[in-house]
């Protein structure tokens, strides 16, 4: 759920995986493994970074209504 919901979001702003990126301070290889669901489950900071970036809170970040 949230490698498809980070995708939708990100597409919704018009962003790249790399301006996403930048906008977290994230690596471009995080965000892909996000989007791609795999590596290990992200961290709480990890999170935070994506859903302000976002605009958007955890829960709907995460699929939780």
């Amino acid at each position: 759920m949230l490698a498809k919901l980070v995708k939708e979001y990100r597409k919704q702003k018009g962003w790249t995986q790399q301006k996403l990126a930048e906008k977290t301070s994230l690596s471009f290889n995080t965000i892909t493994k996000i989007e791609q669901g795999i590596g290990n489950s992200p961290t709480l900071k990890t999170l935070i970074k994506l859903a302000d970036a976002l605009g958007v809170s955890i829960d709907e970040l995460v699929g939780r209504e």
